[in-house]
């Protein structure tokens, strides 16, 4: 450490006696500042703390307290039998890396800079649709939110309460894998009364939002290079997870009838695992009619392929009971239900489960704990009590007829103000509609226009690997009627706008 003269004199230090602030972080405050500003260079040596407190009038035990926080921090040094000294490196200065040279560009054959995971990875984020201009401003008509402010939040934190109140030390340990066993109870007696799944507790894998879900099949079902049929168009999360893992994403198509095997069955090679939306298809919403529903099972049970059926909002139906799940059909066990809470209670929760045929059931439980999966224990426990206490039950309930009613506030007033700018299409099952776009206007350049006017659609393209008809998705679960009816205005000029240039 180079030495330098003594601090000026402490003329220099005022303290305010009537300042809230204690003595000692003035003093502190006064040293940092007069380090950092130069005032006090590198290596120039402090009074000792008796004769600078005689000289401030303060007390000795002041001058310590603070001369022993700036210590701590790095910004003096003491040499034992010498004194203290400003310290030659100061921890600010570690804070701010010095500037580099740029690297030198990749030399050939080191151009790649991911795995070949990775680079899909990035190739599934670029094709991914990114709205363009400011957030809007309206709860209209944001795609697969639930009505969050009529959540029961209130009911929900006094279970949080009682839960946080009551905890045990235990419960303070990493959470069990594959999930905490009473609410992997009650989920499958729930799906097995609601859904008509076949399956047990032990079936249930608790994990952290369905595009875990898909990712951690992925790891335990696909090697690079298999393949996998996929809808089209289709939910592009889970389409990005499987091209993730190497595999070869086929898209096939999608009618009235739900997926259409007959078109790719022959002209492609066997898929390794098959995802579909049976209950709703996401994004068009329709139903896979029974027909296709057995022949699915059939060509799993034939070939040995999985299918990942994606159940994510089949709760709301508004023209009876919710169709039963295609895993209640299975009767070879290759069909691997996902199920989300994020749409029936809210998306902060991070909350999902799958049913895994039996002989999954290992497999996936140290996949869970080889990726992390794993939901807090809190939140698993007061999803649970949510579901016993018989809470769940009725907050679906209301939100169905909530959500039926701001559904046909939507199809009324659609036709009525964007007459034929835009053809809405009545679904009986879910939280979105599909409205096909007038010919000549692009879903893209019209979704971007219209969240620049402050409101919330998303274009059917953004779902597609091919060219198709253009279309805009429309949710209509978390926005209340006069915002369904205020978007549709704003969706009308917008449209009309557009035509016009």
């Amino acid at each position: 450490m180079h030495r330098h003269a003594a601090m000026p004199t402490s003329s220099a230090i005022v303290l305010d006696r009537t300042s809230p602030v204690a003595l000692y972080q003035q003093l502190y405050r006064w040293f940092r500042t007069a380090i950092l500003s130069g005032q006090l260079a590198a290596g120039a040596r402090l009074p000792a703390t008796r004769v600078l407190a005689a000289e401030l009038g303060i007390s000795r035990s002041t001058v310590i307290s603070a001369f022993e926080q700036l210590l701590a921090e790095g910004y003096l040094a003491g040499v034992a039998g010498s004194g203290t000294y400003v310290a030659d490196v100061l921890p600010d200065d570690l804070l701010h890396a010095a500037p580099q040279a740029r690297l030198p560009a990749p030399t050939s054959g080191h151009e790649q800079k991911y795995a070949q995971r990775g680079s899909a990875i990035v190739a599934g984020l670029g094709a991914l649709y990114r709205p363009s201009g400011p957030p809007a401003s309206s709860w209209a008509f944001v795609l697969g939110i639930p009505a969050v402010a009529e959540f029961p939040h209130r009911l929900w934190g006094q279970l949080l309460y009682k839960r946080w109140r009551n905890l045990e030390a235990r419960q303070l340990l990493a959470p069990a894998l594959p999930g905490y066993p009473p609410l992997r109870r009650a989920i499958a007696e729930y799906v097995r009364a609601v859904r008509g799944v076949h399956c047990d507790e032990q079936q249930i894998i608790i994990v952290s939002g369905s595009q875990q879900a898909f990712t951690l099949l992925a790891q335990i079902i696909l090697d690079p290079g298999d393949v996998v049929w996929m809808e089209e168009p289709g939910y592009h999360a889970a389409r990005l997870a499987w091209a993730a893992a190497g595999a070869q994403v086929i898209p096939v198509p999608v009618d009235a009838e739900g997926l259409n095997m007959s078109v790719v069955a022959q002209a492609n090679p066997s898929p390794r695992l098959m995802y579909v939306t049976p209950s709703h298809q996401f994004p068009l919403g329709v139903t896979l009619s029974l027909p296709r529903r057995l022949a699915l099972l059939e060509l799993a049970h034939r070939t040995g392929a999985w299918i990942v059926e994606d159940d994510y909002d089949s709760e709301y139906r508004y023209g009876g009971w919710p169709l039963p799940a295609l895993q209640g059909l299975d009767t070879n066990g290759r069909v691997i239900y996902v199920g989300t809470f994020s749409k029936v209670l809210f998306p902060a929760l991070r909350l999902a489960y799958v049913v895994v045929p039996p002989e999954l059931v290992e497999a996936c439980t140290g996949a869970c704990f080889i990726l992390g999966t794993r939901v807090p224990t809190l939140h698993q426990q007061v999803v649970c009590e949510f579901i016993v206490e018989g809470h769940f039950a009725r907050h679906i309930r209301r939100m169905r007829k909530l959500y039926a009613a701001r559904r046909q506030a939507l199809l009324d007033a659609a036709p009525r103000v964007l007459g034929d700018l835009l053809d809405l299409q009545p679904a009986e099952t879910g939280m979105h509609l599909l409205g096909w776009l007038a010919e000549g206007l692009d879903d893209r350049a019209a979704a971007n226009a219209a969240r620049r006017a402050g409101v919330n659609v998303e274009p059917l393209s953004a779902f597609r690997t091919m060219p198709g008809r253009h279309g805009l998705l429309l949710g209509y679960a978390a926005p209340d009627e006069s915002a369904i009816r205020a978007g549709v205005e704003s969706l009308a000029e917008v449209l009309n706008s557009l035509r016009r240039t």
